[in-house]
Order: C-alpha cells, then sequence, then structure tokens
C-alpha cells in the first residue's frame, strides 16, 4: 500500500487527533458521517440523519404550504398557473409578433382541412373537428408552457375515440339509415366523444392535483414512436374504405386492422371508380408538396398549403361537376354557423367511458409533455410537466361542454408551427382567428368537398409517423432493448389494438428495466497503485487488492426484488454459507491467493433507494459478519437509505463509527483498526 498517493501516517484511530479542519490541513483521519456532521453539520442534521423522523418532513412541507398563503406566495402561484402572466411582458413584439402571426395563420390554415378529416376519423360530423380545432388550442394559449407546442385534433387520440365511439354507439344492424335516424346516431356518438373528453380531462386534472407530472418519465421515447407508428399504420388501413368508396362498418377491438383489410379485399369490385380517382389525385397533388415542404423548409418563407388548396380544387371540381348526384360522391354537406350550446356531458355515460379516458389521458400527456420538451430542449427554456396536465387536462374538460372530442398536441402541426417561424403562444390565437372565420362565414365553401380529400389528408399527415421506421437500425445500434421495446410496442399496437398495444408497450418497458436490475453484479474493487481511487478489479490485474480486506459495490437498488441477489452475490464474494466461513472467491488475477475475509466495506453509494425488505437484508448481513468475526463498514450511503436502514435496526448490529462518507475513509479505517499495514500506521490522504 506504499504507492499511495499523498499516503501518510497518522496516530492510531483510538488516539485523540488534533485535527480541526480537514479543509486546512494536509493530513487528515478516516471521517464517518458522525464525524462529518460534527465538522460540517449541526446536531440537529445528525439527528435527523441517523433517526430521520418522518414528522420533520411534513412539518416542512407543511411550512412550505403556509408561506405560500401569504402574499407574495399568492403572486407566485398565479405565475405558475397562469404562464402569460410570464411571458408576455417580455415578448418582443418587433421581433416575434410577424413570426408569431404567420405561423399561426398558416397552422390554422391547416387545422381546418385536418379538424374536419380527424373528425371523421372519431366517427363524428366534420364541424366538430373545426370545434376541436379551436377551444383546446384558445385555452392551451392561456395554461400551457410549451412555447412551440400546437394543440388540437391528433390522429392518434382520434383514433383512439372514434373506436371508443363504435363501441359505445353501434351502428344499427343493416346501415340503411334514414336522414332523422342518421342525425340521431350522429348526435348520440357526439355526446360519447364529448365523454370521453370530460373524462380524460377530469383524469388529467387528477393527475395534477396529486402532482404526478413525472408518470411521464414511463412513457419511454421508444414507446411513444413505436404507438405513433403503429397507429399511423392502423389510420391508413381504417382509410382505405373511404378512399375507394366503400361503405363498410369500422371494425373495432383486437385484430380490427386485419379485419379491415380482409373486408376491403372482399368488397374491392364494389368500389366507386369516382371516388377512386379523386383519391389518386389528392394523393398525386399531397404527398409532392409535402416533400417540398420538407427539403426546402428553409428556403421557403411558409410552407406551401397543400390541403387548403386541395380543398378549394376539389370543392369547385365537385360542385361544377354535380359529382355527388351524378355518381354519388360522398360531401361534408352543410357545416352549422356559429358555436353549438354548452351541453354537460351526461354524468351516466362517465362511468362506461372511463376505462377508454384512462389511455387517452396517458396518451395526450404523453404525446404533448414529449413534444414540449423536445422543443424547449432545442430552444433552451423549460416546461413544468404538472402545469401542462393543467393545461391539457383543462382544455378537454372545458371543449367537451361544446362537445368536442379529445385533443392533445399535433406531431404535423407542431413541427409546421416552428418551421413558419412561430415563437411563443401568441400564435395560437392567430390560429384560431382563421379557425372562427370559418366557423361564421367561410362554413358554406366547404358544402361539396368530397369526404375522400379528407382521407387523403388524413393518410398524407402521417407522413412523418410512417418515417419514424428509419430510426431503427440507429436504435438497434444505440440499444438493443430499446430496439426490443419498440417491436414489442409496434407489433402490439398493430396486431391488437391501440389501447392494449400502449398497455402492452409500457409493462414491456418496465419489465426490462427491472430485470436489469435483478441482472446487476456486485463488484469487487482494488486500489489503482499512486492513486487514492477504486476500480473493479476485473478491469485490470495491475489494480492493488489487500488480503482480508474486501471492498464491493452495489450499484443498484436495494428491495424486495434484488434482495435475494444482493445475499446471494454476498455470500460468493465473503464465502459465507450456513453461518460458517469459507475461502471467498476472488476477481482479482487466477494466481492470486485468496485468504478468509476479516473486514469488508461496502459501497452503497449506487444505491439510490432501500425498502424494508432490502434494509432488513443488510441488518442480517451485517449480524450474519458480526457473527462470523468480519468488520461490516458501510460507506457512502444516501441519507434516505441510512434513514431507512436505521429504521430497520441497523445501529443494533453496526456503531455510527461503521458508518463513512467515503470507500477511501472506510478502507483506511479497516487498513489501520484491523492492522492489515501495520499496527501504528493508517493511511490518508491530501
Amino acid at each position: 500500500m506504499s504507492g499511495l498517493l499523498g499516503a501518510r501516517t497518522c496516530s492510531r484511530p483510538g488516539e485523540a487527533s488534533d485535527l480541526k479542519s480537514p479543509l486546512s490541513a494536509k493530513l487528515r483521519e478516516p471521517l464517518t458521517e458522525a464525524r462529518f456532521q460534527q465538522l460540517f453539520g449541526d446536531a440537529e442534521q445528525e439527528r435527523e440523519l441517523l433517526a430521520e423522523p418522518r414528522w420533520s418532513e411534513l412539518c416542512r412541507r407543511w411550512k412550505r404550504r403556509t408561506r405560500a398563503c401569504s402574499g407574495p406566495g399568492a403572486w407566485r402561484l398565479l405565475l405558475a398557473r397562469l404562464p402569460p402572466l410570464r411571458w408576455l411582458p417580455r415578448y418582443r413584439w418587433r421581433a416575434w409578433l410577424l413570426g408569431d402571426a404567420v405561423a399561426g395563420v398558416t397552422v390554422g390554415i391547416v387545422h381546418v382541412p385536418q379538424g374536419m378529416a380527424f373528425a371523421l376519423l372519431t366517427s363524428v360530423p366534420p364541424v366538430f373537428g373545426l370545434y376541436t380545432s379551436f377551444f383546446p388550442v384558445l385555452i392551451y394559449t392561456l395554461l400551457g408552457t410549451g412555447r412551440h407546442l400546437s394543440t388540437g385534433t391528433f390522429a392518434v387520440l382520434s383514433l383512439m375515440t372514434g373506436s371508443a365511439v363504435e363501441q359505445l354507439v353501434p351502428e344499427p344492424l343493416g346501415g340503411n339509415l334514414s336522414v332523422t335516424e342518421r342525425e340521431q346516431l350522429d348526435a348520440q356518438r357526439v355526446q360519447a366523444a364529448a365523454a370521453l373528453a370530460f373524462g380524460s380531462g377530469a383524469l388529467m386534472l387528477g393527475m395534477f392535483a396529486l402532482q404526478l407530472g413525472v408518470l411521464s418519465t414511463f412513457l419511454s421515447e421508444p414507446v411513444v414512436k413505436a404507438l405513433t407508428s403503429g397507429t399511423a399504420l392502423h389510420v391508413l388501413v381504417s382509410q382505405l374504405p373511404s378512399l375507394l368508396g366503400l361503405p363498410l362498418p369500422r371494425q373495432i377491438g383486437c385484430f380490427a386492422l386485419f379485419k379491415t383489410l380482409a373486408a376491403v379485399l372482399t368488397a374491392l369490385p364494389r368500389s366507386n371508380p369516382a371516388e377512386l380517382t379523386i383519391s389518386a389525385l389528392s394523393l398525386a397533388l399531397l404527398v409532392p408538396v409535402k416533400e417540398l415542404n420538407v427539403r426546402f423548409r428553409d428556403k421557403l418563407p411558409t410552407p406551401i398549403p397543400g390541403e387548403i388548396v386541395m380543398v378549394l380544387l376539389a370543392s369547385v371540381l365537385c360542385f361544377t361537376s354535380s359529382l355527388d348526384e351524378r355518381y354519388n360522391v360522398q360531401i361534408v354537406g352543410l357545416l352549422p354557423g356559429g358555436f353549438p350550446q354548452p351541453l354537460f356531458p351526461n354524468l351516466a355515460e362517465l362511468p362506461r367511458v372511463l376505462d377508454d379516458s384512462l389511455p387517452i389521458a396517458l396518451v395526450t400527456f404523453a404525446v404533448s409533455a414529449s413534444l414540449a420538451s423536445i422543443y424547449a430542449d432545442k430552444h433552451s427554456y423549460t416546461i413544468d410537466a404538472n402545469q401542462e396536465l393543467l393545461a391539457h387536462g383543462a382544455s378537454n374538460l372545458i371543449s367537451s361542454l361544446f362537445s368536442c372530442f379529445p385533443n392533445s398536441a399535433s406531431l404535423a402541426t407542431t413541427s409546421l408551427l416552428v418551421d413558419a417561424g412561430g415563437n411563443t403562444q401568441l400564435a395560437g390565437l392567430f390560429s384560431c382567428v382563421v379557425v372562427l372565420s370559418v366557423l361564421l362565414w367561410l362554413g358554406p365553401f366547404f358544402y361539396y368537398l368530397p369526404k375522400a380529400v379528407l382521407a387523403c389528408i388524413n393518410i398524407s399527415s402521417m407522413r412523418q409517423m410512417f418515417f419514424q421506421m428509419r430510426e431503427l437500425p440507429q436504435l438497434w445500434r444505440t440499444s438493443r432493448m430499446d430496439f426490443a421495446v419498440w417491436m414489442v410496442t409496434w407489433l402490439a399496437v398493430v396486431t391488437l389494438s391501440v389501447d392494449l398495444g400502449l398497455a402492452v408497450g409500457v409493462v414491456f418497458s418496465m419489465m426490462t428495466v427491472v430485470c436489469r436490475t435483478q441482472r446487476v453484479q456486485c463488484v469487487a474493487l482494488g486500489l489503482a497503485e499512486g492513486t487514492e481511487l477504486y476500480r473493479p478489479l476485473k478491469e485490470s490485474p495491475k489494480l492493488l487488492q489487500v488480503p482480508g480486506l474486501c471492498i464491493l459495490s452495489y450499484p443498484t437498488p436495494l428491495y424486495f426484488g434484488t434482495r435475494g441477489e444482493f445475499r446471494r452475490m454476498l455470500e460468493w464474494h465473503l464465502g459465507l454459507r450456513r453461518g460458517k466461513v469459507r475461502t471467498p472467491k476472488t476477481d482479482g488475477p487466477p494466481d492470486a491467493v485468496a485468504e478468509p475475509v476479516r473486514a469488508v466495506v461496502l459501497d452503497c453509494g449506487g444505491i439510490t433507494f432501500a425498502d424494508a425488505a432490502g434494509a432488513r437484508e443488510v441488518v442480517q448481513l451485517a449480524s450474519r459478519c458480526q457473527d462470523a468475526g468480519i468488520h461490516l463498514l458501510l460507506a457512502q450511503c444516501h441519507a434516505s437509505v441510512l434513514g431507512t436502514l436505521t429504521q430497520a435496526g441497523l445501529l443494533d448490529r453496526v456503531t455510527p463509527e461503521q458508518l463513512f462518507v467515503s470507500v477511501q475513509d472506510a478502507a483506511a479505517y479497516a487498513l489501520a483498526r484491523l492492522e492489515l499495514a501495520g499496527p501504528k500506521t493508517c493511511t490518508v490522504w491530501v
């Protein structure tokens, strides 16, 4: 051990030391947790460290709550809940206003056809897609923290909502409905969709009240991307009947995608040639325009509004040629002007829709929080996950009173907003103005719009989601486990359904995390000569290992799922079997001579938390080491872990002098106290 950097000799550990400040001295004795608190903390902190009374934390939280009731506290709370009060006074009117106006108008123009298209995907009349493109955007502008986030209709949620609506309000057998019966069916489906929005909004507000914004971390990026990519395939297949002019009922439940494909192939000879032609021409225009907007996004002042151009051309063509009467082309029809009367959802329907509202709420928050975080990191600002829960929960709940269906941030319109020069949430107001003008004055111009064009808009808007599969080779090279999560989620979404696929993806993702914690190994550490660094012995045969001293690192949480592996690995390293001391295993060179362990240092720095079962395992380890004559030292215990161990009775088995602030201090204490490096010397560091 003479190769230690800065190694010196000091008095015996039992002798009094004249050291008063380790920061000003070149020589120091090993620091225990208790000694560290005496030097750098206070008596109250030391008592909290060893006893960790639960009521003290509750008292501190209560004091923070009471301080929030003061005048400054109320103002800070108001600033947190109404973000415009923070960013509007610092708004750069000359630099940002034009960009927000152009971006808002551009997104608003896209909202009109996409809103109507996604309404058909939701199984409600097209005008309700315009409502959903107005009210939620207005509410999020007032409550949201994502400056570049564009909310409104979203294909994934529309598909999930449409499947739930079809299940709650199925179409009667036969399908030959009169005009009155069709209106009644549409009204019932609108109420069901509004109830789903109300339920999902209420769930998100409940999550906000419980401060569960951290749940967004459980929906990993591979899960979200696989979910959206698999849903894009569902959207494509579900729009095939509209593209071909086939009046087929929507398939719901598991294997709906394959059922729809089978029904389309069976009914293919009955397809409408006029609607098939319109669909082909629409896709021939929309797809190249989308590609041009992506390739020349830096050169174009604003993206080419291919959707609105296609809507106008198709409406004019259908009106002049009377395609709806001559060739039975399905058209949008009359869009009611103004706004619907506020209507509270039927509370009797809420228990039926809660099962479907939960996955909708989770997808809404996951997609929106992920998008907001991506653009917040890109533009150097932060978002509040809990405030996002409030914003999206309120936008869904309040907009449901105006017959809107579930909404969230949209991948396509958010990207369009950023590319068009949007800077703040003010762009949402300009978008609302465009949608409002359609609702109040321009609605009749969309009377002759073929529904096949809306189906083409749905498909073309899935472009980004389909192209997410191009990231799979890079994901395979980066992380095989994330690749497996992506594939399992995608296959579950495509094969089963969107909500079941989401559940499978989240469960599988969590299982991979649990499995990886189970596979972590407890490694033996050795000293790099000339330094005070301890590294795994397997990394280099030149690391020093003192006979009789074992230094172990356990780099994973210690809980009920890992305690068995923790016990087995410690027995393997220390040679503890049935209460006897055997020759331990060694991770050093093959020719190293192993001898019974006399002291063991357990590095707890990687144990981020420990539950009651894990704490009892450490206490039992201390008892077994005591019976076997092995001196157990614990190093780098986190305060929360040390508190759990203390509550489990650790101090009944070890003394506070066996708890150290670092591995180096614990190793120096073991070398000196057990006379492994000389009877009157110990190792210290400058």
